[in-house]
Parts: C-alpha cells; sequence; structure tokens
C-alpha cells in the first residue's frame, strides 16, 4: 500500500484523481505504476514493472521505476508499504 508521498503532485492523483500536475503523456503510465505499488506488498514484487531498480549511492534503501527518459517513480520501503513516493529526474536534465 502506499503510505506517503513527497510528490504534491502525485498525492493530488491518487487521493483526488487531480492529474493537472501530471504530463498528459505520462498519465497512463504513471497511474498504472502507482495502482501497481499500491497492491505490491513488498517490493520484488515489483521486479517485472519495466525498469524497476534499486537504487545506490546516496539513495541507498529506496527504490526507481522508470517513466520516461531520465524520469522516474522513487519510493521507499517500510514493512509493508511504499513511503515517499516521488516523481523525479534524479539523473539531471
Amino acid at each position: 500500500m502506499i503510505r506517503s508521498f513527497r510528490s504534491k503532485s502525485l498525492k493530488r492523483l491518487w487521493t483526488k484523481g487531480d492529474a493537472s500536475a501530471i504530463r498528459p503523456d505520462w498519465l497512463n503510465k504513471v497511474t498504472a505504476l502507482l495502482t501497481a505499488l499500491d497492491q505490491a506488498g513488498r517490493p520484488k514484487e515489483l521486479e517485472d514493472v519495466g525498469g524497476f531498480h534499486a537504487l545506490k549511492g546516496n539513495q541507498a534503501g529506496r527504490f526507481a521505476i522508470t517513466v520516461s527518459r531520465n524520469w522516474r517513480l522513487t519510493f521507499g520501503w517500510e514493512d509493508e508499504d511504499a513511503v515517499d513516493v516521488d516523481l523525479e529526474d534524479y539523473h539531471g536534465s
């Protein structure tokens, strides 16, 4: 289950259906990824989702799933919940 968000735009999309801050060409993919994340009970259940990987370095303990080019859905994991879910370009532009 998704417990918390870092991204206000993702939180609005997930809790209120407000997609105004999400790129229209990413909307279906982001929604599907959030649904998969919400249904997963642990990160291992997301291994078949395209671009899923554990992060390293200063982001160790977090995970990422590719949305588009450099943009990733990133999140941590506590117990059976995804936490601090974000949408970020963590490689820079």
